[in-house]
């Protein structure tokens, strides 16, 4: 972002009543010192609600020019014990972001031994194989500074074995059908003889780094009862997609469990948060050690079963104006998803009209890479009334649609949820082996294409949810239950929850 574009998001919260905070959490070097007095002015000019600081000599720094400044440290500190916290509160700082490292006992004995300060605790997004951030990887392989805000990200990439011949040479470890069993791969550390810790690969490479995303969302109970202030998702470089469907499911799972905590349970708002791309997801560090399931050995790369299809721009009174952000088909469903407890609402797409060049297209697919601006007509919407959209879906709301996938793809999506569920205690690790040598066989095995997981395949087919514009649901016999269960829920104003 640009300085101009910080000013401007700062002023836009501070207008719709929200708070916004800037990070000045690098660790410093020499030549970062003389830059501290310019970037101080522009701070102050900014007005943040607060500034998240890191380094020692940069909080004694802000604190002794510019004391008006609430001062939050941030997770880069590696705050893990109550010592710590004390050590900061002392010092004068208002919040303490504590380590991904810090476990629910430890956070728990926090909390009791310091009421007096503002806790806010990880719960939702990527996890790093280091110390809450403290790397030198990307620094090593890419010149990147992850402790200077621009991490490569080198511990997803994917490695590869090889070994040293006698004469000095290095051949690549080749596995094949013939030698694959023969050969399996540990770590041991010198002091600790006899644990050996598994390397995966396979002909593919290996991702021996690749930690799983942090999901805390089933734990979400025990971090309100003891009363942690703020909970935080990690959000760099992620899309407005990502940003507004996990905001959303854990404001609105925070806000249902204070209403009704003894029915509260986490499988809506899960459903939501596996709309979203992600690595598998894993309470990381919450009842201590990671385990196995918190790792990603076959697999680096983002995945749900739904993905972002655009954000809609303007509102017009007969229509909206929808920004495209991933290819779309003739015969997609587009799913807007609402600010509010409105549930989202399905539209099944025939047509493309470009506001740009007014072209329309009812055979070919549409690009992104050129950012259309579709026209979808509030017409299109046969269940809804003009009046209801335009006040549940107003501009920046935000558009997903289903994908296509292929045979690793949903082998790989039934592994996460299978390691998820075995850390929860509710299935087995049996399962969760079957589940893993299925994704190394779809990966192993060649397909052509990609589907839907539901039944139907352009612009033929229907998946029977109910999607606004899809004539074959509104009309056929096979789906008139269907049919009956939406208008139910129409008539009953359902919650989002109960969304179809």
């Amino acid at each position: 972002m640009s300085l101009e574009q910080v000013v401007e998001g700062v002023a836009f919260a501070h207008e719709h009543g929200k708070r916004a905070y800037l990070t000045l959490n690098l660790f410093s070097h020499n030549k970062d010192i003389a830059r501290l007095h310019d970037c101080l002015e522009v701070i102050q000019q900014i007005k943040p609600d607060g500034l998240l600081i890191a380094d020692p000599g940069v909080f004694q720094f802000i604190k002794s020019r510019a004391p008006e400044l609430d001062l939050h440290i941030s997770t880069q500190a590696n705050v893990c014990s109550w010592l710590s916290v004390q050590f900061w509160q002392d010092l004068g700082a208002k919040l303490i972001v504590l380590a991904r490292e810090v476990t629910f006992a430890e956070l728990k004995e926090i909390r009791e031994k310091c009421p007096d300060i503002k806790l806010e605790t990880f719960i939702h997004g990527a996890m790093c194989m280091t110390y809450s951030g403290r790397c030198l990887l990307s620094n090593f392989l890419a010149e990147r500074g992850a402790n200077q805000g621009n991490c490569a990200n080198s511990c997803r990439w994917k490695y590869k074995v090889h070994m040293r011949l006698k004469d000095g040479t290095l051949k690549e470890m080749e596995l094949t059908e013939e030698n694959r069993e023969l050969f399996e791969f540990f770590v041991e550390e010198e002091n600790r003889g006899g644990e050996l810790m598994p390397i995966m690969e396979d002909d593919r490479g290996a991702y021996i780094l690749n930690a799983k995303d942090l999901c805390m969302l089933p734990k979400l109970p025990d971090l309100l009862a003891i009363g942690v202030d703020s909970l935080k998702v990690e959000g760099r470089g992620r899309s407005a997609y990502y940003l507004a469907i996990t905001t959303r499911a854990y404001r609105r799972a925070i806000d249902d469990w204070y209403r009704e905590p003894d029915s509260w349970s986490p499988a809506p708002y899960t459903r939501e948060l596996n709309k979203i791309p992600n690595r598998g997801y894993s309470l990381a560090f919450y009842d201590g050690r990671l385990t196995h399931h918190a790792h990603n050995y076959e697999n680096t790369t983002t995945l749900s079963e739904w993905e972002y299809a655009g954000i809609i721009r303007e509102t017009r009174e007969d229509c909206f104006i929808v920004e495209v952000k991933n290819r779309l088909e003739i015969g997609d469903v587009l799913e807007f998803v609402p600010f509010g407890d409105h549930n989202p609402v399905l539209l099944r797409i025939y047509e493309f009209e470009d506001t740009k060049s007014g072209k329309i297209t009812r055979e070919e697919g549409l690009n992104a890479g050129t950012i259309p601006l579709l026209r979808i007509p509030f017409d299109w919407f046969h269940e809804e009334d003009a009046e209801s959209l335009i006040e549940a879906f107003p501009p920046f709301t935000v558009v997903r649609k289903e994908r296509n996938l292929s045979p690793d793809e949903i082998a790989r999506l039934k592994l996460d949820k299978s390691a998820m569920q075995v850390e929860q205690g509710n299935a087995d690790e049996a399962t969760y082996q079957e589940r893993r040598l299925g994704l190394i066989d779809a990966l192993a095995t060649e397909h052509d294409g990609k589907t839907f997981r539901t039944p139907r395949t352009g612009s033929e087919g229907c998946c029977g949810r109910g999607c606004n514009g899809c004539l074959r649901f509104w009309y056929d016999d096979r789906y008139t239950r269907a049919r009956e269960l939406l208008k139910e829920k129409k008539k009953t104003g359902g919650r989002w929850l109960g969304a179809i």
